[in-house]
């Protein structure tokens, strides 16, 4: 059997996106995957090529101003030298994000995670989950509780650290790890049996 590796390239401003980040890390680790956690503002050489070598790459991101960090933004355009050697091309990509507000136009945080993996050629994981948190007897304490579909959303109050991301926030993030760590295992397999 096959163990995927999968990469979580990520930017966190105040703390919050990167305990989403270790969140991801743990649910792919529960599968056994091989996980490395990569700060894209600190991005090295070294893991330039831990990316390129990856099975799959986790897109993270604070969302402000209705799009992902500008330290983010730097990595995506820095990603051309990748996009011209075809490296990305046919890995898998997910991604999550997290903003104060409910919305906080986290949607287009991951559409543009999304068009990013387009064109690299990647595959888009997405979080497969229905949403919770939307009826009468749903509770805020529902894993996806913020009702995404596109990869893992999470809000946390602005006069809160980066120790109270809700619980369930994570638990989404956590289940997000693990389907792109059992993708990233299906893709593998398949094309040893090709």
């Amino acid at each position: 059997m096959t163990t995927p590796v999968v990469s979580i390239a990520y930017h966190s401003g105040y703390g919050h996106t990167a305990v989403l980040a270790e969140a991801v890390r743990a649910g792919a680790a529960d599968t056994g995957a091989t996980v490395h956690l990569v700060k894209v503002d600190e991005i090295t050489d070294a893991q330039w090529e831990l990316l390129d070598s990856s099975d799959a790459i986790v897109f993270g991101s604070p969302t402000y101003m209705g799009t992902a960090s500008g330290a983010f933004h730097a990595f995506a355009e820095e990603s051309s030298k990748r996009w011209f050697s075809d490296a990305w091309q046919d890995k898998l990509a997910a991604g999550f994000t997290n903003s104060a507000s409910k919305s906080g136009d986290k949607l287009h945080t991951l559409q543009f995670f999304q068009i990013l993996a387009g064109q690299h050629g990647m595959h888009w994981v997405n979080l497969g989950l229905k949403p919770g948190w939307n009826s009468s007897e749903a509770s805020e304490n529902d894993i996806n509780r913020l009702g995404f579909f596109a990869g893992a959303a999470a809000q946390s109050n602005n006069d809160q650290g980066p120790e109270d991301v809700h619980k369930a926030d994570l638990a989404t993030a956590e289940h997000l790890g693990r389907r792109v760590a059992e993708t990233a295992r299906t893709f593998a397999a398949g094309r040893a049996a090709r």
